[in-house]
């Protein structure tokens, strides 16, 4: 990565830190949940925290690499578990919410990140209802089904943190084809934010990152995703980390008010801009031929 590149990243991303020590100071001894922890960000935010001195709880469907990834964690002595699961079953979140709590007691921190990603227009949408499902399963009722499992012993430690993993759209316009996506990600920021209050009340303090751009497998099959500022996964785990060090109540680039203060003052311009994005951007391969 060039210093341009560098220096743009910074731009458009939330803050940062990489300070080792104060990571340490906040997580060791503690039982840190991740879920989507197979690969990008939440690979790199399981291997920083297993590092740092956390028991790590790595929760996500790739049984395979979820057991090389914690393999991997407890070879260079850390601590990790790996929990394969599929957060769209029912069934099986309530039994793992269980699990968790019996084998290791009031989880410490929960880091929602499993997410899924669905880029596509509205007109390849008509017979394809499974996309709206997809991505409220795992966007929205999964991680609120892991939480009503993780909570009630939480709230009666009357301590831990939850850091969700959101994103800049759920702040700003959200730009077109990303209808199915932006709305289940949006429904659970909202649904944690409504139910923040209530647990900060009993000691549980909520954290929400609406991050921008990350390069990972999720936004790969994007083309234009590929060109654009954006953070690696270890420099992404970096601002999880800082929530976790510091437990804000959001952390978002430096430009999401002024932003979201444009569109409520001139939402004419805003719209037109996404008319505009809309007529000169076009369907990905894989979303022609109805994979994502």
């Amino acid at each position: 990565m060039n210093v341009v590149d560098t220096m743009l990243d910074r731009l458009v991303n939330p803050p940062r830190s990489a300070d080792p020590d104060r990571l340490r100071a906040a997580v060791s001894g503690k039982v840190v949940l991740v879920t989507g922890a197979s690969y990008g960000l939440g690979e790199a935010t399981a291997r920083k925290l297993g590092a740092a001195g956390a028991t790590v709880l790595m929760v996500a469907r790739t049984a395979e690499k979820l057991d090389d990834v914690a393999a991997s964690i407890n070879a260079g002595g850390g601590s990790a578990v790996a929990y394969p699961i599929d957060l769209t079953d029912e069934a099986s979140t309530a039994e793992l919410a269980k699990r968790i709590t019996e084998e290791h007691g009031a989880t410490d921190i929960v880091v929602n990140n499993a997410g899924k990603s669905i880029r596509r227009s509205l007109d390849l949408q008509y017979d394809r209802p499974q996309d709206f499902q997809r991505t409220i399963d795992i966007n929205y009722l999964g991680p609120v089904r892991l939480l009503l499992g993780l909570l009630p012993s939480m709230r009666e430690a009357r301590t831990g943190h939850v850091v969700n993993v959101s994103t800049i759209g759920v702040r700003i316009a959200p730009g077109p084809r990303w209808g199915a996506y932006q709305a289940s990600k949006g429904a659970f920021d909202t649904w944690l934010r409504s139910v923040s209050p209530e647990l900060n009340a009993d000691g549980v303090h909520v954290s929400s990152l609406y991050m921008a751009l990350i390069h990972t497998r999720m936004s790969a099959p994007t083309p234009i995703m590929r060109k654009l500022p954006g953070l690696h996964p270890d420099e992404a785990a970096d601002i999880v980390s800082k929530a976790i060090i510091e437990r804000p109540r959001t952390l978002e680039p430096w430009w999401t008010w002024p932003a979201e203060l444009g569109s409520a003052i001139a939402p004419g311009p805003v719209d037109r801009a996404m008319r505009i994005m809309h007529r000169f951007s076009t369907d990905t391969a894989s979303a022609l031929g109805g994979t994502r």
